[in-house]
């Protein structure tokens, strides 16, 4: 009630309907009156010089956020309604911009060296965009800045803002051997590539270049071969899934825990619970092999990456539970035996592709990335991301909030080494590739890329779901597309691993994909985002706060 209060005592400003789409929706915004950039003809006695129509080429700031939310030059009027989302400069717009993604911390991870001189932020290797860590605005009045909301951060801005963007707590820092390099010591700099000649630049002395939209990092000297270069940065992605360092405390296990680095892991063959506590690295092989339970997570708060030799195989007696939770694994693939009961897959990232090459493309695009070689074994997996499956008929898996992508639809995502995989059960998810199961118990709230065949049709059901017409399964409900004539397919801002916008529904996406799922929610793996019902929550209340003759629109930034 106080903040209700507080709003309509300052009805009508720009500023309380920033606020209020913040509070609303939970994403960061910002808003914009778009009379203010509308390019006019000006009277002499009243000219308004920060309204130029030709843009100043000595000032950067205005020319770095063309065409963003800070956009701050001036434009033709656009008749289009702001309403439909497509039309912005008129006089009476008011633009709300959403940011979708997230920033996401990873701390102190070991950066990846390319050569005594070059490195990657990315623990995977590949190129990565950085990302803003947004500082809390200094007041309700206060509109948002470009620091406030988690965007990419550009060449120029980390350049100019060098002190708002580098240091301790914030977007991006760098230890060497433990020590601390204060931002007197790193310039921003172009490190794309040149070809035949490696990056672009190479730094003057004394001073550690970083390129904030490739993910790189460039020293004038060689450093040693076992120099320890820690880096903290910012990626974005939609939501908590697949690992990372947000709050996981709610599926962590309880038991004996047994506390390691990740340079320390090794094999597992007792039972129990083994916690990495940082978000290091692990290179060699793995192997887990238990007559009861094993845990193997990341502690919460951490992100620790296992870059594996060859697969990690599993093995188990007949009443053996695994639980992998927290981890990003690569280099291999998780391969189960023996006569192990329950394989459980919490927050877990087994990268499609099994590996990522330099230029992010994966390395074996067809090659699954978890393989269930025994029958009887019961797979849970939520909240994951992993490339293909191959899982016996004897077994079955459940899956939920996950991501299932065999990089390709003509790839297969689900299957049996040879036939149909086992008995599943999928709901609120992304499948890029063809599923073939035994039964399927129950596609719900899911989005299925590739062709989807049950052999047994008599049982199951698909329902709030896309799926492809030439699809063999048993009885569809409320499933899209409905016949040929009326085809809608899912758009995407991307489907490559690796990219912020992985998997994340496109701005104009279907509204039959869109408010698809059995809640009016969106359909695939950010199914429990709830983003329609955020966006209509705010359509419901922004009226009541805009001035009279004013018309709002909802804008997504990312």
């Amino acid at each position: 009630m106080a903040n209700t209060v507080a709003y309509r005592r300052r009805k009508g400003t720009v500023a309380i309907l920033e606020e209020l789409a913040r509070d609303i929706t939970g994403w960061p915004a910002h808003a914009v009156e778009f009379f203010r950039v509308l390019a006019t003809t000006q009277h002499v006695n009243h000219v308004r010089l920060s309204n130029l129509y030709s843009p100043d080429l000595r000032r950067w700031e205005p020319l770095e956020h063309v065409n963003t939310p800070f956009d701050e030059l001036a434009h033709t009027a656009d008749v289009r309604r702001i309403a439909s989302g497509r039309g912005r400069y008129n006089i009476p717009n008011v633009g709300i911009f959403l940011w979708r993604l997230r920033s996401y911390e990873l701390r102190r991870s070991p950066a990846i060296r390319v050569d005594g001189h070059r490195y990657l932020f990315n623990p995977l290797g590949t190129d990565t965009q950085l990302f803003t860590k947004p500082e809390p605005e200094p007041s309700v009045a206060h509109l948002s800045k470009p620091i406030n909301v988690p965007m990419p951060i550009g060449r120029r801005s980390l350049h100019e803002r060098l002190s708002e963007y580098y240091g301790p707590g914030k977007s991006i820092y760098l230890e060497i051997d433990e020590e601390e390099k204060d931002s007197d010591l790193v310039m921003a700099c172009n490190l794309g590539d040149v070809p035949g000649n490696g990056w672009a630049h190479t730094p003057p002395e004394g001073k550690i270049a970083i390129d904030p939209v490739l993910g790189r990092i460039a020293f004038p000297e060689a450093l040693p071969e076992d120099a320890n270069v820690l880096v903290t940065y910012h990626y974005g992605f939609s939501a908590d899934m697949g690992g990372g360092e947000y709050d996981r405390a709610a599926s962590l296990g309880a038991g004996t825990v047994r506390r390691v680095r990740a340079a320390e892991l090794s094999s597992i063959t007792e039972d129990g619970v083994v916690e990495i506590t940082d978000s290091g690295r692990y290179e060699g092989a793995l192997d887990i092999d238990t007559d009861e339970h094993v845990e193997l997570r990341a502690a919460d708060g951490r992100r620790p990456t296992l870059s594996l030799e060859d697969d990690l195989e599993i093995e188990g007696g007949p009443d053996a539970e695994v639980t992998l939770n927290g981890l990003l694994i690569s280099g291999g693939a998780l391969k189960v035996s023996g006569d192990l009961r329950r394989l459980r897959l919490v927050h877990c990232t087994l990268v499609p592709g099994i590996r990522l090459e330099p230029n992010s493309e994966p390395e074996k695009g067809s090659e699954p990335s978890l393989k269930i070689e025994a029958e009887g074994v019961e797979v849970e997996i939520d909240r994951c991301i992993l490339g293909g499956m191959r899982i016996e008929a004897g077994s079955e898996a459940r899956i939920t909030n996950s991501i299932l992508d065999a990089t390709n639809v003509s790839n297969a995502a689900y299957a049996a080494k040879n036939g149909p995989g086992g008995r599943l059960r999928i709901e609120n998810s992304t499948v890029i590739g063809s599923v073939s199961a035994d039964v399927l118990e129950l596609g719900s709230n899911t989005i299925f890329l590739g062709k989807l065949t049950a052999r047994r049709k008599q049982e199951g059901c698909v329902r709030f779901s896309y799926l492809p017409l030439n699809s063999e399964v048993p009885r569809r409900h409320r499933c899209h597309p409905e016949n040929e004539a009326g085809r809608v397919r899912p758009q995407f801002t991307s489907l490559r691993y690796g990219d912020p916008g992985y998997c994340q529904l496109g701005r104009w996406c279907a509204v039959e994909i869109h408010r698809g799922a059995d809640d009016e929610s969106e359909m695939g793996a950010f199914h429990d985002l709830f983003a329609p019902q955020r966006e209509a929550n705010l359509r419901a209340r922004l009226d009541e706060y805009l001035r009279f003759g004013l018309e709002a629109g909802i804008l997504y930034a990312t």
